[in-house]
């Protein structure tokens, strides 16, 4: 079929696509889309590339170089073992470092079309010589494609005589990370969208310390992707991993070992069988129910009661609108309806791919309580501490560190000051936190939690990522040990900020699909009122300090310039305000979606009201929505719930 749309660039695209495109399906769409001559459907899909995002790459399913399909996979799994010296600064053995590698013996039965690869995988040879003996790690989770998408990138490096350890079931997002770890391996590859909607799949990479890659890296492999686009005839075959010796099962070894070593978390096994409590679990439609049971059963608890609508893996997602238990009650109506007909006043969820957490807890009224990422951060906080103290009673409090991200609460701050441990705040995301993890670990210093208000927690760091499975059973345990006691968890959360400070927060998000209106509304802040710059004001709330990690802006440092990384490509802008309160705006990574996050604190020992201090709070959220957002003007998106 021969494109003419008079764009060359396009043409070209076309060309390409129809040429490499072994998939039926997807080469029929962007066929169809030929014949019926819809040139801007084919710009869209053909003239535009995925860049590397959060550790990876994630988006909607479908035909052309700007979704995810075959072709994508294999021109990102092809590559990103290619040319990882893509900038001097990446240098030998730093992060991913693997070439894509064939042995000589190989080399003559490569197509012509392969020989421009053969100087990289030289290379990567000669900075990696033990890759092939190494390994990597591939899980998938059980959305459309994941597993085909798993033995595509499995057959790759299969193709170059490299070690595979290729799950053969589908399993939870953390076991890709643990075990890179466990397996000694060089990388970890997780095919998965975690919470996103049904339509959408990614590719979550990990490196050989088990933290997800950050950048240059993520701009080295995109590099790497663009440079050298061209499909090798060998990567389209998905049955390869069935029959080759090079493939490696992990699962059995990974199961025992995993479970095993999260027992380190557990401080009451022998009083938790009997729970005085019932707990409610939903997988909302992915893989986590069996690996919840497992825990479970390893901490010596029961098995979980069951949503049976949700608990098989149902890439379909049919009874939620948007399967993360994030999204609150929306998501928890069938959790709800499950435990109320079981007597059952706690309910454990966690998202598709199992890596994140949510806990909801029966009221005295009847009424059900969903609580924030931001109060079980403080719940996790405060357990971990009591255990770790319990635990470990003549260690120094000096040597033991909390991790949080800079758009979560604080409240680990005010419970380290207090209690003389420590606390560091990090960018978003687990990318960061695991990466400071191991900074702090080198030092010789004990991580007991990292978390973000995403309702992300990892619990020591037997698990360098957010682990959903590990944190279900540690909650419950605790849960447990203060229903023994005659405490909810709500009424502990409660006495935590009774002690450590009122920590009030409002967050949300709004929606939008256009990058150019996102654009010029964070311009429209940088550029406030025609001003050339910030605001000072939002309304009636004075702005004391700003920062801005998208142009490297902080009036709070001498220099004006942050600590914290700058990235240019995601806007993120901070006000702390002359009340107290800090927001932080942000561009989601994943989504697409404007998100905000603020926060004040309320000392009850200075008698302060927590009502007032939570209207106050609302009040100035609700100027900054309407002063910097501008949703009518901007045609966004309000969260559902």
């Amino acid at each position: 079929m021969t494109a003419r749309t008079g764009d060359n660039e396009l043409d070209d695209n076309i060309r390409q696509w129809l040429k490499w495109d072994k998939n039926e399906i997807t080469k029929r769409e962007i066929e169809g889309l030929v014949k019926a001559k819809d040139v801007n459907k084919l710009r869209v899909l053909l003239t535009s590339r995925m860049k590397f995002g959060t550790a990876g790459i994630r988006g909607n399913m479908g035909a052309g170089f700007a979704q995810m399909n075959d072709l994508t996979i294999i021109q990102t799994g092809q590559q990103e073992y290619q040319r990882e010296r893509v900038g001097e600064a990446l240098g030998p053995r730093n992060v991913l470092h693997h070439g894509h590698r064939r042995r000589q013996r190989d080399a003559d039965e490569q197509s012509e079309q392969a020989r421009p690869h053969q100087g990289q995988a030289a290379y990567m040879l000669r900075s990696c010589p033990n890759l092939k003996e190494r390994g990597i790690v591939i899980g998938h989770d059980a959305r459309h494609n994941s597993e085909r998408w798993a033995n595509l990138v499995a057959a790759i490096f299969i193709n170059l005589g490299v070690k595979v350890y290729l799950f053969s079931r589908i399993v939870p997002t953390p076991f890709v990370p643990y075990s890179v770890l466990n397996l000694g391996c060089d990388a970890g590859i997780m095919v998965t969208a975690s919470h996103n909607p049904k339509n959408d799949n990614g590719y979550k990479v990990y490196w050989d310390n088990g933290a997800q890659i950050i950048s240059p890296h993520d701009k080295g492999i995109q590099a790497c992707i663009l440079e050298n686009l061209t499909p090798l005839a060998s990567s389209w075959d998905a049955t390869l991993p069935k029959t080759s010796p090079l493939r490696v099962d992990p699962l059995q070894q990974i199961m025992e070992s995993y479970y095993r070593d999260i027992l380190s978390l557990a401080l009451h096994k022998s009083t938790n069988v009997n729970s005085p409590l019932k707990f409610t679990y939903t997988a909302m439609h992915g893989v986590g129910y069996n690996y919840v049971v497992e825990a479970y059963k390893a901490f010596g608890f029961n098995p979980p009661i069951p949503v049976k609508e949700q608990v098989e893996p149902d890439p379909e997602f049919p009874t939620v609108k948007f399967p993360n238990p994030e999204e609150g009650k929306s998501a928890l109506d069938l959790a709800m309806a499950t435990a109320d007909a079981h007597g059952s006043t706690v309910i454990i969820a966690n998202d598709p791919d199992a890596d994140r957490l949510a806990i909801a807890e029966k009221q005295s009224c009847g009424t059900w309580k969903v609580f924030s990422g931001n109060e079980m951060g403080a719940l996790f906080g405060w357990w971990l501490w009591t255990c770790y103290k319990e635990k470990y009673p003549d260690s120094p409090a000096s040597d033991v560190w909390m991790i949080s991200s800079t758009v979560s609460t604080m409240v680990l701050r005010s419970i380290a000051k207090k209690e003389g441990f420590h606390h560091a705040a990090t960018l978003s995301g687990f990318k960061w936190m695991a990466n400071k993890a191991l900074d702090l670990r080198a030092d010789g210093k004990t991580v007991l939690l990292a978390f973000e208000e995403a309702i992300g927690f990892m619990c020591g760091c037997r698990v360098l990522d957010k682990d959903g499975i590990s944190a279900a059973v540690v909650m419950s345990e605790m849960a447990t040990q203060l229903a023994y006691k005659g405490i909810s968890i709500t009424q502990q959360l409660d006495n935590i900020y009774k002690i450590y400070g009122y920590h009030i927060t409002n967050n949300s998000y709004y929606i939008c699909h256009d990058q150019t209106v996102i654009d010029a509304m964070f311009q429209r802040i940088r550029d406030y009122e025609g001003t050339g710059s910030h605001p000072k004001a939002c309304g009636k709330y004075e702005i004391k300090n700003i920062r801005d990690l998208t142009t490297g802006y902080d009036n709070n440092q001498p220099d004006n310039k942050p600590i914290l990384p700058v990235d240019p490509k995601s806007h993120m802008i901070t006000f702390t305000f002359t009340n107290g309160c800090v927001a932080t705006i942000r561009t989601s990574g994943t989504e697409p979606k404007i998100k905000y996050y603020a926060e004040i604190c309320a000392d009850p020992s200075n008698g302060q009201d927590r009502s007032a201090v939570e209207a106050e709070l609302n009040d100035l959220v609700t100027s900054m929505v309407t002063r910097f957002f501008q949703p009518e003007r901007n045609n966004l998106i309000a969260r559902s719930n």
